[in-house]
């Protein structure tokens, strides 16, 4: 007899976020690198691995190899065995309704057989693209206490800021764990409430096949921010919010991905990877192969993460450096995040900017600009580029990936896109 989970987590994974511009034109925004030597999924994948959640089917989609390559079998969350596991579930074409999947909705819709094989006790939906630490436990825990239809978590986010969001208007019903949801709008333009949804959804499963059923018949947004959650509050579901206080990291455009990079460094961060007991899988990029950090007699370093496989001859200040990294003598890079084998010349100045891998800066090239990073733009360059000597790009730009040399002006003015 099978023995069955009381949980079945499924993590969102396969879209593009275009505000993310070319850091996603080759991967998801779940496997992009983040904070010197993880993924942006390995915080979900830890958090589930962390509240002893070990049965995981992944929803991918868009250009998935990176992602797939990434999580191979589970074994770097400790998820292998006879009743635990990873699962990847890319769209497929068969009987029945089977198609790309039109949405986040959908993409659960078109795996109910998946689901309903498991028959889990509670189904948590989750994003796979957001940076945080939580114990679904406790979620679980409120929503199986509440005997609720839909437990959604929510954080305070400036009110200025709630129109991005889903946003939730919830009762004091539980105090500081939660309560029940009064009103829920998607994205409003003049939002009543600053409590946002943090697509974290845990839901009774036979409630969800209901409403994803009734929703496909009216063909409809196939989201569940648009449209799953609002059917939900007119059929007067029993659905409650529950009130996360930690830190959350958003990453929904190239300045929050930054800020969320730089949020690891300083005296006291709020990022903490030991303290979240982040795992990620060293085997791909053959990170766990990479030699130890090679520092130069010349090397000047502070409040920066560079992770083995580097080399430092030049200054790095308050930047990222991912494994392969090398940077010359005579070169500077100040509040930059450099993704894997970036090779920084001589002479080189690199100025807030995000630099995919394997990206080579000649000698003397000038990036961004000095100052107060949190007053200009960032600059971002996609992999596989030759940036010559003596190039000045300004602060704001980007660069598309694999452009040839020959097409990258030797001055790039501020807020420019070279393709």
């Amino acid at each position: 007899m099978k023995r069955k989970p009381k949980t079945l987590a499924m993590i969102l994974a396969g879209g593009r976020v275009d505000d993310l511009g070319v850091l996603t034109f080759h991967r998801p925004k779940s496997a992009i690198p983040f904070g010197g030597f993880t993924r942006i999924i390995d915080f979900s994948l830890s958090n589930l691995m962390n509240s002893g959640l070990e049965r995981v089917a992944i929803l991918s989609q868009y250009r998935s190899y990176s992602l797939i390559n990434h999580i191979g079998i589970g074994s770097a969350w400790d998820m292998i065995g006879r009743y635990r596991g990873i699962s990847v579930l890319p769209p497929y074409i068969g009987y029945g309704h089977s198609q790309w999947y039109r949405g986040s909705s959908d993409a659960i819709y078109q795996n109910l057989d998946f689901v309903q094989y498991i028959d889990p006790e509670q189904l948590l939906i989750l994003s796979g693209d957001h940076i945080y630490q939580m114990d679904y436990r406790e979620m679980i825990s409120y929503h199986r206490e509440k005997d609720a239809d839909l437990t959604m978590a929510c954080l305070k986010v400036p009110m200025n800021d709630a129109h991005r969001f889903g946003v939730a208007d919830i009762d004091d019903e539980d105090g500081e764990r939660g309560g029940k949801v009064l009103r829920y709008s998607e994205k409003p333009e003049n939002p009543e409430s600053n409590w946002a949804s943090m697509t974290v959804f845990c839901f009774k499963p036979e409630v969800l096949y209901e409403v994803l059923e009734a929703n496909i018949k009216e063909d409809a947004s196939y989201e569940f921010g648009r449209d799953i959650l609002p059917r939900m509050m007119r059929e007067k579901r029993r659905v409650f919010g529950y009130k996360f206080k930690g830190y959350w990291g958003y990453t929904g455009t190239i300045e929050e991905f930054w800020q969320a990079n730089m949020d690891l460094l300083g005296g006291d961060p709020p990022i903490k990877f030991a303290d979240w007991n982040i795992r990620t899988n060293m085997e791909h990029r053959n990170i766990r192969d990479c030699q130890p950090v090679k520092i130069g007699n010349s090397a000047q370093i502070s409040d920066s993460l560079i992770y083995n496989g580097c080399i430092i001859e030049g200054e790095v200040e308050r930047s990222i450096l991912f494994p392969g990294t090398y940077v010359a003598k005579g070169a500077k890079v100040k509040d930059s995040v450099l993704l894997f084998k970036n090779d920084v010349g001589k002479g080189a100045e690199l100025n807030k900017i995000i630099s995919d891998v394997n990206t080579i800066f000649g000698s003397g090239v000038r990036i961004g600009e000095a100052g107060r990073p949190d007053s200009i733009g960032t600059t971002v360059i996609g992999w596989n580029n030759f940036i010559s000597p003596n190039t000045i790009i300004g602060s704001g730009c980007t660069v598309y990936p694999s452009v040839s040399s020959e097409k990258i002006p030797k001055k790039v003015e501020s807020g420019e896109v070279v393709r």
